[in-house]
């Protein structure tokens, strides 16, 4: 079972969780942005983040054999606080680099006016720099937060095709994929989705444009999920291309949109006497 996490945070995750997702299948990655748990004080350290995203990440990913791919924006929940929203002008630096295969996560997360225009200014950077977007659907009043960013993405020169809607459930979905968009789902031992809700998602409405990811994060959360969702339909009487698709093609074709990604794994290069960077260097 080849496995691509189309979401998860892997900054806030450890290297043994990397050579476990290998171990279980994965293969590849896209890390998003988003916030630190902490308010962030200045847009420099968003900055900091990015090349994080762009350099430390990938390189320990490759250290176990997982390609990784990024996502850059400013998330919905730091969109509401003043100190951040200038990093919107330092976005566009970074949307052209190889690594970032889409502008996200974007979205709703209260609802207010500042998350409006931020959403509407990345759709719009999305739409300038020929990637995709992904989207992070409101984890309360669900129903109308998806509505409302439907509303916003129509108004956007970003076709539908190219978004990516996600943290879908049950009471979204519908929506959701008459829209015509790519539908995201997040698989959590506690919130969100598990794999008995993902599979009967999957024989309602079937597994086109479908991607499933564990939106692991520092908080109680399993970076595993993905495999247990491919076993999960295996079990109920899906065939081995089904989960194929849904965890892996699906993924590979809508972050191809853009054309920057690769997942050819990079050669991690030396290091000091096992440890994890080459020390000395520049």
């Amino acid at each position: 079972m080849r496995i691509f996490d189309p979401h998860i945070h892997m900054t806030s995750r450890t290297t043994d969780d990397y050579e476990a997702m290998y171990a279980a299948g994965v293969r590849a990655v896209v890390e998003p942005s988003f916030w630190l748990g902490q308010p962030r004080t200045s847009p420099e350290s968003f900055l900091d983040y990015f090349d994080s995203l762009l350099g430390w990440e990938p390189f320990r990913a490759a250290q176990y054999g997982i390609a990784h791919h990024c996502t850059i924006a400013l998330n919905p929940k730091e969109a509401n606080d003043p100190r951040c929203v200038p990093v919107l002008e330092a976005l566009p630096r970074y949307l052209v680099k190889d690594g970032v295969v889409a502008v996200g996560e974007i979205g709703y997360d209260s609802m207010t006016p500042a998350e409006d225009t931020a959403l509407a200014a990345q759709l719009q950077l999305a739409a300038d720099h020929d990637l995709p977007a992904l989207v992070h659907t409101p984890h309360r009043d669900k129903l109308a937060g998806l509505l409302r960013t439907l509303d916003v993405v129509r108004e956007s020169a970003l076709p539908v095709e190219h978004v990516l809607l996600d943290h879908l459930n049950e009471t979204t979905v519908r929506e959701a994929k008459d829209a015509g968009c790519w539908l995201g789902f997040s698989v959590y031992p506690d919130t969100k989705m598990d794999e008995d809700r993902m599979v009967a998602i999957l024989k309602a409405y079937g597994p086109e444009k479908v991607l499933v990811n564990s939106a692991a994060d520092w908080g109680r959360s399993d970076p595993l999920k993905t495999r247990g969702v491919g076993d999960a339909m295996l079990a109920a009487g899906f065939d081995e291309d089904d989960v194929d698709r849904v965890l892996w093609r699906n993924p590979v074709a809508f972050f191809g949109i853009g054309g920057r990604l690769d997942l050819d794994v990079a050669d991690p290069g030396a290091t000091h006497e096992g440890n994890s960077i080459l020390r000395g260097g520049e």
